[in-house]
């Protein structure tokens, strides 16, 4: 990465995180300065010298710029441990002001939510995880999880599976390959492991970009399958995931034998 694309990654970066454009511009650029004036700043960030002082103005209040009164006026970037620790809090207030706001959100209940059935779908690799780190997370008593591509083995899923174990919760892994199953059984001792021979989950000749990337079953009764299909617009696969939820749904009855598949000498926790 050049350094232009370096400095347009850093203003995107910070506008993310609260600020402006402009304010993130002049931020970058008293970064690269040991402190400025009003001028340089303007010539280094490209932001207009009339808006420069508004920018300035907003970044002192948030504690991330210094000022020293001359003529003209010095402005200096805080340290870089101590901006990234001041942003670092405005972002999670942010987040814990909109989390108190979702949960003190009215939400109308269902009519009937006996026998509730739920298929949904997820896409991308980082939202697959976060929700099988959330159902392993959840999980009340079973956990079976079906681990075809080793890009699902996350540091962040060893320590979910873990605190599971501690939890006294039934744990049952299995993998497509020998040298997933080792993986998991190396990590992971306390588990029963299997190794799958259902090769068709990696996908054929004639689809071979259409695979199956981790099967989870949750309580008997939610299962998350994770799959591989091509993107058009980028040229690789691109992970999404069907999110079913309830007992009775025949999707969940029907992949909850196909996750113990290969339980052959152990008891089926779907039985």
């Amino acid at each position: 990465m050049t350094q232009d694309e370096t400095t347009v990654e850093a203003i995107s970066l910070l506008q993310d995180l609260g600020l402006q454009e402009y304010e993130a511009r002049c931020f970058i650029a008293l970064n690269k300065l040991p402190n400025g004036t009003a001028k340089e700043i303007h010539e280094i960030s490209e932001v207009p010298r009339t808006r420069v002082y508004d920018a300035i103005r907003v970044l002192e209040s948030q504690g991330l710029v210094e000022v020293q009164h001359s003529s003209p006026q010095r402005y200096r970037a805080v340290g870089i441990s101590e901006a990234t620790r001041i942003l670092r809090e405005k972002y999670n207030d942010r987040i814990d002001t909109l989390e108190t706001y979702l949960e003190e959100a009215d939400v109308e209940e269902p009519e009937d939510d006996d026998h509730v059935q739920e298929i949904w779908s997820l896409s991308g690799h980082e939202a697959i995880e976060s929700r099988t780190l959330e159902l392993i997370g959840n999980a009340e008593s079973e956990i079976a999880l079906l681990v075809v591509d080793d890009d699902v083995l996350s540091e962040a899923l060893f320590d979910g599976v873990q605190q599971a174990i501690g939890r006294d919760l039934t744990v049952v892994l299995g993998g497509q390959t020998t040298e997933t199953t080792a993986t998991l059984e190396a990590r992971l001792p306390e588990t029963r492991v299997f190794e799958t021979d259902m090769d068709w989950l990696t996908g054929s000749e004639l689809d071979a970009e259409v695979a199956i990337s981790r099967i989870l079953l949750v309580d008997r009764e939610t299962l998350l399958i994770g799959t591989y299909y091509p993107d058009a617009d980028s040229g690789k696969a691109k992970e999404q995931a069907v999110f079913a939820k309830g007992l009775q749904n025949g999707v969940v009855v029907l992949l909850r034998r196909l996750v113990t598949a290969g339980l052959s000498a152990m008891e089926d926790p779907g039985a």
